[in-house]
């Protein structure tokens, strides 16, 4: 199979794994209470230890220069750390996987225009309109599901924060890239990121029987958050930017909240009013738009 081709299977892959995630989180944080910071505490850990076990099984190269150990830090500050926090406390305080997946579908839009303000990108006027076009099905989409509890808006605010964390991961995940592969880059990512967690791990578990997390019902989501959204999802995404580019890949991000709304709907966890749906269309099409860049413009983001 051509690398291309493998590249798009594996970019597929991740989105699908990415949408349904959300779905997971949602049962593990939202119905089943589980304390957010002990689930991303023991899913990092599950994850750092499954790209372990992978990195010895193909012999991977782990070693980091001096002059690269900042860009790791930071990768991991970006992304698990705070983009988990403000995910995994954004779903449960929203209590929808589709909305939740709606703004973080977002993503490559703004790390587009972090490009632009970091690396000096040129974007296209059609990529700025597609900007435009998300915030009035983000309006419609908020609108209709019209919550007035505070938490709900802060739900918004947290997920926003993933967003713009994403944003931040892409940018140094730029410098790194060429030199290291997915494999080294999303163990070292996962492993600090435990590390950045444990403090707070350690200060919010109280009297939470960990060992819940390993039984039914919880453990089932929990193994897909960590071996399917972690190692599998983030891995294939690492390795399809590598031979596509960034801007390539984050096209499918689009995809995200169309995964998540069908599976959310066949699970019976949400339906949807007509007013939601074109908001949905509209979001996504605007997504779409503003990754609709020239040749020349590649590697956008």
């Amino acid at each position: 199979m051509k690398t291309s081709v493998k590249s798009y299977v594996a970019i597929v892959f991740a989105e699908l794994c990415w949408g349904l995630s959300f779905i997971w989180t949602q049962q593990l944080a939202g119905r089943q209470q589980i304390p957010v910071f002990v689930l991303i505490f023991v899913r990092m850990v599950l994850a750092a230890a499954g790209m372990a076990v992978i990195s010895l099984a193909v012999k991977a190269r782990l070693k980091i220069a001096r002059k690269d150990i900042k860009w790791f830090l930071l990768l991991a500050f970006f992304e698990p750390f705070l983009y988990f926090i403000g995910e995994t406390f954004g779903i449960k305080a929203t209590a929808s996987p589709t909305l939740s997946a709606l703004i973080i579908a977002i993503i490559p839009v703004f790390t587009m225009f972090a490009d632009m303000l970091f690396y000096k990108t040129k974007v296209p006027a059609i990529a700025k309109l597609g900007v435009l076009m998300t915030v009035p099905g983000a309006v419609l989409m908020v609108i209709e599901k019209n919550s007035g509890a505070s938490v709900y808006w802060w739900g918004i605010a947290l997920l926003f924060l993933a967003v713009f964390s994403s944003c931040g991961y892409s940018i140094t995940l730029r410098k790194l890239v060429d030199n290291y592969s997915a494999i080294a880059i999303n163990t070292w990512q996962f492993l600090l990121g435990s590390i950045f967690f444990l403090p707070l791990f350690l200060t919010t578990k109280g009297d939470f029987p960990v060992e819940t997390l390993f039984r039914a019902p919880a453990v089932g989501p929990l193994l897909c958050l960590a071996v399917l959204c972690s190692c599998g999802a983030f891995s294939c995404y690492v390795f399809a930017m590598k031979h596509i580019g960034i801007t390539r890949a984050c096209i499918f991000a689009a995809t995200i909240p169309i995964v998540s709304a069908v599976a959310s709907y066949f699970m019976g966890i949400e339906t949807f009013s007509p007013l939601q749906i074109l908001g949905i269309a509209i979001v996504i099409a605007g997504v779409i738009l503003a990754q609709n860049t020239s040749q020349k413009h590649q590697n956008l983001c």
